[in-house]
């Protein structure tokens, strides 16, 4: 397929690079020049602006927040000026429901269509394709993109028709994770004080009761406080929560835990740690326990 690739950090850029290493025509755009160079060495052409980047059959946009989707989507020379009519906006980042239901209104009115799909993995599982793809939208216009998310993922699942819903998932699932780093941070910092090995402890849960991946990944960045360099920025996970947050008001459902989770983030934060993976909410319990935040 002939496509448009827009936002090219860590997670775009390997996207990007498997989407041509699969043999679609890809053109890719970052407001930063420099990051397309390396995928312009693999076979993709770098667009001059967004405009250049919509004239195919679909554009994928990965970008950190809704100010960055919806500046690309209604600038002048954005994604709705010039996107084919019957086209495709296939959106794979992390934005609020009621973002994504904007799109969906704006793109059937410029008589575009619009696919949410979020996804779940960090940067490595990019790279090797083994992204989980959560797709809501029109199921004709998610058949179409099939071969786009087979060449990125290892499992796409449909959640809906409604494309909200699957944002809608994507943030409940981070607010699951952030849950459990900042779980593992309290449990590690217990049995740490206790003298018990951290890295065994968490060599125990994760071959056991926990052998879900993120208790490996993250039970593992804590136990050895290695938060630097970020896979995911502290920033990019409390804006997850703020979202999570602001749907759950929307939909009147409380949820003390995303408030407590807030609250770790501002902390860190107040501590200079916004250059840090998330996973460091963690490591807070351990210094409240009168360690560092770091082992």
């Amino acid at each position: 397929m002939k496509i448009g690739f827009i936002g090219l950090g860590q997670m775009g850029s390997a996207m990007a690079a498997n989407l041509i290493k699969a043999g679609h025509e890809v053109t890719v755009f970052n407001r930063s020049a420099q990051k397309a160079r390396a995928l312009v060495e693999q076979g993709a052409r770098a667009a001059a602006n967004i405009a250049e980047a919509c004239h195919g059959q679909a554009v994928i946009t990965m970008l950190a927040d809704d100010n960055a989707v919806a500046d690309s989507v209604w600038a002048h020379d954005g994604v709705i000026a010039n996107l084919p009519k019957g086209s495709i906006h296939v959106s794979m980042s992390t934005i609020s429901p009621a973002l994504s239901t904007r799109l969906s209104s704006a793109h059937a009115q410029s008589a575009q269509r619009y696919l949410a799909a979020p996804v779940f993995g960090r940067p490595e599982m990019a790279a090797a394709a083994k992204l989980f793809i959560v797709t809501a939208g029109d199921p004709a216009t998610a058949e179409i993109c099939k071969p786009l998310f087979e060449a990125m993922g290892q499992r796409t699942i449909a959640i809906g028709t409604d494309p909200a819903a699957a944002n809608l998932v994507k943030l409940s699932g981070n607010f699951l994770i952030a849950s459990a780093i900042e779980a593992l941070g309290e449990a590690i910092a217990l049995v740490g004080k206790g003298g018990v090995d951290k890295r065994a402890y968490v060599e125990l849960l994760t071959s056991t009761i926990f052998p879900a991946p993120s208790y490996k990944i993250y039970g593992g960045l804590i136990a050895e406080g290695k938060f630097e360099p970020a896979a995911f920025a502290a920033p990019l996970g409390h804006k997850d929560i703020r979202l999570t947050m602001a749907a759950a008001e929307t939909l009147q459902v409380p949820m003390p835990i995303a408030s407590l989770l807030h609250d770790r983030f501002l902390r860190l934060f107040a501590q200079g740690g916004e250059r840090l993976d998330w996973a460091a909410i963690g490591g807070l319990a351990n210094q409240d326990a009168g360690g560092q935040i770091t082992a």
